[in-house]
């Protein structure tokens, strides 16, 4: 724990820390109303912090999961106090994620071996799909990175137009073609420019539409069949971004995305504006997919790297 606190900057820790700031103020008010009166771990006690869990957003299963661990931990330790709980909970949530295939990472990185890297996007429409790729262009040219985007959301102009005012704020090359343009010529243009660029990271927004489960699945994978015909195995990356603020809509975008292509990892957004920071857990848990990024602000730089450990110490913070 130690090191990821000295390589994970105090400033990162700070913007994670007020991101998490009303997740973490309804969750403990919750938290005091289900253990009034009582000094120790019971049933009772047991049942509120289910109630608890369930409504910060965490899920149904993932719940049930943290109760089971508690259980068995005050069945060990024989005697559980309530004012030990905020400890435990935090132990053990931690303990969950660490069992499930969740981030370690601290930095925005890429293989070395792929060049060009290839992230594709996807996500419904508002959920910060296009604010998240101008924050992750930033970063990775932060970091001395050529990056190339591609305007491959040709169904909305207002996409390709916001597209191109963060590739304008970032100062990065975009490739777009006029609204109503096949998606899959967009993306396969956008790899070849940068190929002949000799960028290192390509980044390619989608539409963000979920109404046609079976057309997005057709679009989505004529988009990478072309791709491929550029660069082989692309995309490397299939990144979902979901909107931290809907809860449990969260959950039911990613179940429906992950069932219209193969999804490799996820970013959850728009932390700092609700109090149902407690998705993330859950969408950790329950989703065989990494969360590689989160929004905990509106700042360029308020796109971090999800780190399990830093996340439950700011989650759990008092």
């Amino acid at each position: 724990m130690s090191l990821f606190k000295n390589i994970f900057s105090s400033k990162k820790k700070e913007t994670l820390d007020k991101g998490l700031e009303k997740t973490k103020t309804s969750f403990f008010s919750k938290m005091t109303k289900a253990v009034a009166g009582k000094s120790k771990v019971d049933d009772d006690v047991l049942d509120n912090l289910e109630e608890v869990l369930v409504s910060s957003d965490v899920g149904v299963d993932t719940t049930l999961k943290i109760i089971t661990r508690i259980e068995a931990r005050a069945a060990k330790d024989k005697y559980v106090g309530t004012d030990e709980l905020n400890t435990i909970l935090r132990e053990e949530i931690a303990g969950l994620l660490s069992e499930t295939h969740v981030g370690e990472g601290v930095e925005f990185s890429i293989p070395k071996d792929k060049k060009p890297y290839v992230i594709m996007v996807v996500g419904v429409n508002g959920v910060g799909k296009t604010t998240t790729i101008g924050k992750l262009a930033h970063q990775f040219k932060q970091q001395g990175l050529k990056v190339v985007l591609g305007a491959g959301d040709t169904f909305r102009a207002a996409a390709i137009d916001q597209l191109q005012v963060w590739a304008d704020r970032v100062d990065v090359p975009i490739v777009k073609q006029k609204m109503g343009s096949d998606p899959a010529s967009v993306a396969f243009d956008t790899l070849s420019s940068a190929v002949n660029q000799d960028a290192d990271v390509v980044i390619i927004d989608t539409a963000g539409r979920l109404h046609n489960k079976v057309n997005l699945m057709n679009e989505l994978s004529k988009i990478k069949r072309v791709m491929q015909k550029v660069v082989d195995d692309t995309p490397h990356d299939v990144l979902l971004v979901l909107d931290g603020s809907t809860g449990q809509n969260a959950f039911e975008q990613a179940k429906q995305f992950t069932k219209a292509t193969e999804v490799t990892s996820l970013a959850v957004t728009k932390l700092d504006g609700t109090a149902k920071g407690g998705v993330v857990i859950g969408i950790s848990d329950q989703f065989q997919i990494p969360v590689k990024y989160i929004g905990v602000g509106e700042g360029i730089e308020d796109l971090q790297v999800f780190n399990k450990h830093e996340f439950v110490d700011s989650f759990f913070s008092i």
